[in-house]
């Protein structure tokens, strides 16, 4: 690879740091393009080097960001014995230092509400980012027959992740914040145990 190809390459990554950290913080509104461009260390006029649009860049930005929470959450698993892996990764995504860790968590919470109402050109992009989720909670999952049934109580779990971490992060600072999760984890607890007692 040439120096020129290399700079560019390590600018591209700057630029979708940048992005990842201004959405989490401001949304997807609040994430200018001068601003994203100033926090990557570039000037404005490179953008369209790289990006076509500002829909582009948070399309990529999306997908890389909540592609790198799923890859710390899952972090590991695999080694943890079958029947307790989802649960781990639940008590993970539904805890005091995911909701407080605004700067690496899920971004989720900063961009649904607003895909669902004034940017619908990312909802494509959103259920990108969703079906693999449910898919991998779905192999976690207990196994059943009724495998229809298995996939709704995945989507179900993805739900109640994205809801609880939200609202808690919503009323941060209050007694119900850490109850909200805790109501969470038990509810994802339940589910679990349920699918786990139809198992053949």
């Amino acid at each position: 690879m040439s120096a020129k190809a290399e700079q560019r390459q390590r600018s591209h990554k700057a630029i979708l740091q940048s992005a990842a950290d201004i959405v989490r913080q401001r949304g997807i509104a609040g994430a200018r393009v001068a601003d994203i461009m100033s926090g990557a260390g570039l000037t404005v006029g490179g953008f369209y080097a790289h990006f076509k649009s500002k829909q582009e860049l948070i399309d990529e930005t999306i997908l890389r960001t909540v592609g790198a929470s799923w890859e710390r959450l899952f972090a590991s698993v695999d080694t943890k014995p079958a029947a307790d892996r989802l649960e781990i990764f639940l008590k993970r995504y539904l805890s005091t230092t995911h909701r407080d860790g605004d700067a690496r968590g899920c971004p989720f919470p900063a961009i649904v509400g607003e895909i669902a109402t004034t940017a619908p050109e990312h909802r494509g992009t959103l259920a990108r980012t969703v079906e693999p989720l449910v898919e991998r909670l779905t192999e976690l999952l207990p196994d059943i027959h009724d495998q229809p049934r298995r996939r709704l109580v995945a989507i179900g779990l993805v739900a109640l992740m994205y809801g609880g971490l939200s609202l808690s992060r919503a009323v941060r600072g209050t007694a119900l914040s850490d109850e909200i999760l805790e109501a969470c984890r038990v509810l994802s607890g339940l589910a679990i145990r349920q699918v786990r007692d139809e198992a053949p």
